[in-house]
């Protein structure tokens, strides 16, 4: 037997013997996330992702506004990470990334491995009270905010000045959310991020917001304003895209997709397909005059009608009464929301956990 030969079966023998040591390829490409809160927790705020059109009390004419998002990260050393992009409520009228709730869902999934980011979008407070008279005027006062036929369509369902101001934040933030999503793919470098493993979730307007997110396509809530009347779309990633593998959501509903389709005239549950990504719903059966539970059942109909894997929790409050809206405190079975959906991720995901 010559040298040459020799050596290489020595090598053979080699990679053999370790091989049932070493994780497989495919393995190695699942994200590892610990059982226990386990990692200390890094937290950068106020990250500017975008820019957006926006409006004050004195203000004609939009004008640019930083957006902002807080990024939880473990302190690990791998670079194999999931993230969990979070979405506040607040009925499109208002909101914080940072509410406390959110702050300890963060720290929740960070000390277990993922990279949590909780966002910041456009709402009325930014769009300011509606300074005009004529639908004409009302066109050009939010030109490059939100498209023209957006407009069009909420002058007919609006019921006054204040739901017309919803519904074209309803889109702004929409925007916002998308360019969000194409920022943490754009950053997925800088925080170990792997984005086959993207989960989007949100609370109320942030989970009308995510399922529209997740739903939707690339296109949509992008590409029906200019960059000559929105400069802003200029910050916010274009080039990147995105996949959503897991939606989470908390007493949310689909009424954004419902505008979407009697804006554009659009089927009944026409951006739906058997591509979309598996959905976690927390949801009560308490009063709900905002998003009821009749929402949630909905969305699972139209999943299981398509073959996708959705679980929906009826949430009660601890002591036992059906809970309602922005029931934070909402149990199954013993278990919080964390739990519930950290259980749900780790599961759908296939992810390895120690």
């Amino acid at each position: 037997m010559n040298k040459l030969v020799y050596t290489f079966m020595c090598i053979i023998l080699i990679f053999a013997a370790c091989k049932e040591d070493e994780p497989t390829s495919s393995d190695m490409d699942i994200p590892l996330v610990k059982a226990e809160a386990t990692y200390p927790v890094f937290v950068e705020e106020d990250i500017s992702y975008a820019e957006g059109l926006a409006h004050d009390e004195s203000s004609s004419t939009p004008f640019p506004i930083p957006l902002y998002l807080d990024v939880y990260y473990p302190d690990n050393n791998t670079n194999n990470r999931p993230v969990f992009m979070f979405i506040h409520g607040g009925g499109f009228t208002g909101g914080i990334k940072h509410k406390p709730e959110i702050v300890e869902m963060g720290n929740y999934y960070a000390a277990r491995g993922w990279v949590f980011i909780s966002i910041d979008y456009r709402t009325t407070e930014e769009l300011s009270e509606i300074q005009v008279n004529s639908q004409d005027e009302l066109l050009a006062f939010y030109k490059g905010i939100v498209p023209q036929e957006w407009i069009e369509f909420a002058i007919q369902g609006a019921e006054s000045p204040s739901q017309l101001q919803q519904s074209i934040a309803m889109y702004a933030a929409q925007r916002d959310a998308k360019a969000a999503l194409r920022w943490v793919t754009a950053n997925s470098d800088t925080y170990n991020i792997n984005t086959d493993f993207i989960t989007v979730g949100g609370a109320s307007a942030g989970a009308i917001t995510t399922i529209a997110l997740g739903i939707s396509n690339q296109e949509d809530f992008r590409d029906e304003i200019s960059i000559t009347d929105d400069p802003t779309l200029s910050t916010t990633n274009l080039n990147e895209s995105f996949e959503l593998r897991t939606m989470v959501y908390f007493w949310g509903s689909n009424i954004k997709l419902d505008v979407q389709e009697g804006v554009y005239n659009l089927e009944k549950y026409d951006r739906y397909d058997i591509n979309d990504p598996e959905l976690f719903m927390g949801h009560g059966t308490g009063e709900d005059p905002v998003t009821p539970y009749e929402e949630a059942l909905e969305l699972q109909s139209i999943y299981d009608s398509l073959g996708i894997h959705n679980t929906l929790a009826t949430l009660t409050l601890p002591n036992g009464e059906p809970a309602g809206h922005g029931a934070w405190n909402g149990v199954v079975d013993g278990k919080g929301l964390f739990e519930l959906t950290f259980d749900f991720l780790v599961e759908r995901q296939n992810l390895n956990v120690e």
